[in-house]
C-alpha cells in the first residue's frame, strides 16, 4: 500500500509539471509580446527602411554615373543642283549610320547646403522612427501589463464566485436536512436552492469573462494558438509603493517618448526652412565623361569614322527667380512656429493628463485603504452568520443577504485594486518608465 501511495504521489508530480510550466509572469507576457506581436513587427520593418533611407547617396552627396550606348541612323534621297552649270545629280536611299557608347558622370558639388539639409533630414527621420519604435514598444507594454492585471483581476472575481458557490451549495444541504427533519420549510430550502443555482449562473458567465481576457492577453503576446492553455502566476494584483507626483512630471519632460518626438519634429521643421533658403546661393556642378563614336557614311568622302575621348566641365550657377522661392520659405516658416506650438500643447495636455490621473490614483489608493477593511468587517460578519445559521438562529435570507454583503465588499475591493493598477500603468506610460515591467 506505501509503494502505491508513493507511486501516485509520484504521477501527481508529474501530471502537474506540465500546468506548472504553462503558468507565466508579466515579463514572460511582455518578451513574449515584443517578440512576437504583429503590429509592433510592422513599426520594426519601417524602422529599418527609415534606416536604409538615411544614407549620403539618397542626400545626394555622391555623383551621378550613367552608362549609356546607341544607335541611330538616316536614310535620305538627296537632289543637289550645281551652282554654275545648274546640273541636278539625284541620289536615292543614302544610309548613314552612327555608333555611340560612354560613360557620364554627374556631380553637384555644391548646391546651398541644400545636400546637407536632406541629409540631416534622413537621419532625423531616422531617429524619429526609432523614437515611434519606442513608442510602440510603451504601448504594448502598457496594453500587456493593463490586460495581464485584468486577467488576474477575473481569476479572482471567478475564485470568488466559485467560493460563493461552495457557501450556497453548503447551505441548501443545510436547509434540506432541516426540510426533511422538520426543522425548516420547503420554502426555505427552495429559496435555498435558487440561490444556488444563481450562483451557478455568475460562475458561468465569470467563466466565459476569464477565457476573453485570456484571449485578448494571447493576442497581445503574438500567439496564435488562442484555444491553448494558458495560465500566469500571479494570483492577486499588488499595487505598488506610492508614485511622487513632481518626480512624475519631471520624468515627463526627460523621457516622454511623445515630447522627443515633438522635439524632432522641430528639427525636421528647421531643417525644412533651411532647404528652402538654399537657393538663395549659387550652385556648382561637374560633368564628365568618356564615350566612344563610329560612323559610317554611305555617299560621303570619308567611309567611316571614328571618334574616342574624354569631355569635362564645370558649371556655376545662380537662380535668379523662382516664383515658389517666396511661398515655399514662408511656409517653411510656419511649419517651425506650427512644431513649437504642438510642442507646447502636447506638453500641456501630457501635464493635464498626468494631473487627472494623479488625482484618480490618490483617489483609488484611499478607495483600497477603505474597502480592505471593509472586507474584513463583511468577512466577520459573514463568520458570526454561519455560526448563527448552524445554530439555527439565523433564517436563510439573513444569511444570504451576509453572503451578499461579503461578496459585493471583495467585488468592491477587486475593482479598487484594478483601478489603482491601471492608474499606476498609466502613470508610468506618459512618464516614460512603463518599461520597468520588463526589469
Amino acid at each position: 500500500m506505501m509503494k502505491r501511495n508513493i507511486l501516485v504521489a509520484l504521477l501527481t508530480v508529474a501530471m502537474s509539471v506540465p500546468a506548472m510550466s504553462q503558468q507565466n509572469s508579466l515579463k514572460s507576457c511582455i518578451d513574449r509580446g515584443l517578440q512576437n506581436n504583429y503590429s509592433l513587427q510592422v513599426v520594426r520593418n519601417d524602422e529599418k527602411k527609415a534606416s536604409n533611407n538615411a544614407t549620403v547617396a539618397n542626400a545626394g552627396y555622391l555623383p551621378q554615373v550613367d552608362l549609356s550606348a546607341g544607335y541611330s541612323g538616316t536614310l535620305d534621297n538627296i537632289n543637289s543642283t550645281a551652282r554654275a552649270t545648274g546640273d541636278v545629280s539625284r541620289e536615292r536611299n543614302v544610309t548613314d549610320h552612327t555608333l555611340r557608347a560612354g560613360v557620364d558622370l554627374s556631380w553637384t558639388i555644391f548646391d546651398g547646403f541644400n545636400i546637407q539639409a536632406k541629409y540631416s533630414r534622413l537621419q532625423e527621420l531616422k531617429r524619429q522612427s526609432q523614437t515611434q519604435t519606442r513608442i510602440a514598444i510603451e504601448d504594448l507594454v502598457a496594453d500587456i501589463a493593463s490586460e495581464y492585471y485584468n486577467f488576474v483581476q477575473q481569476k479572482v472575481r471567478m475564485r470568488n464566485y466559485d467560493y460563493a458557490v461552495g457557501l450556497s451549495r453548503e447551505r441548501m444541504r443545510i436547509e434540506y436536512e432541516r426540510y426533511v427533519i422538520g426543522k425548516s420549510s420547503k420554502l426555505q430550502y427552495k429559496q435555498a436552492q435558487v440561490d444556488y443555482n444563481a450562483d451557478r449562473t455568475q460562475s458561468m458567465r465569470q467563466q466565459e469573462k476569464l477565457a476573453s481576457s485570456r484571449i485578448r492577453l494571447k493576442e497581445l503576446m503574438g500567439d496564435k494558438d488562442l484555444k491553448a492553455a494558458f495560465d500566469i502566476v500571479d494570483s492577486a494584483i499588488v499595487v505598488g509603493d506610492k508614485l511622487d507626483f513632481d518626480a512624475l512630471w519631471e520624468s515627463t519632460l526627460q523621457h516622454n517618448a511623445s515630447i522627443l518626438k515633438a522635439a524632432q519634429n522641430r528639427t525636421l521643421a528647421a531643417l525644412d526652412m533651411k532647404a528652402a533658403s538654399s537657393r538663395d546661393y549659387p550652385y556648382l556642378r561637374l560633368n564628365a565623361g568618356y564615350g566612344y563614336t563610329h560612323n559610317i557614311y554611305d555617299v560621303n568622302a570619308t567611309s567611316k569614322r571614328s571618334n574616342w575621348g574624354a569631355d569635362f566641365g564645370v558649371t556655376l550657377g545662380m537662380r535668379l527667380f523662382d516664383g515658389k522661392r517666396s511661398s515655399e520659405r514662408n511656409n517653411a516658416r510656419l511649419g517651425v512656429e506650427n512644431a513649437e506650438l504642438a510642442q507646447q500643447n502636447l506638453e500641456l495636455n501630457l501635464y493635464a493628463d498626468l494631473c487627472d490621473l494623479w488625482q484618480a490614483y490618490e483617489n483609488n489608493l484611499s478607495l483600497l485603504e477603505f474597502e480592505r477593511d471593509n472586507v474584513k468587517t463583511a468577512r466577520e460578519n459573514h463568520d458570526i452568520a454561519c455560526e448563527r445559521n448552524l445554530l439555527g438562529n439565523l433564517s436563510g435570507i439573513e444569511m444570504r443577504e451576509a453572503q451578499k454583503s461579503l461578496l459585493d465588499a471583495e467585488e468592491r475591493l477587486l475593482a479598487a485594486e484594478y483601478d489603482t493598477k491601471i492608474c499606476e500603468i498609466s502613470l508610468l506610460l506618459i512618464s516614460g518608465k512603463i518599461l520597468d515591467y520588463m526589469k
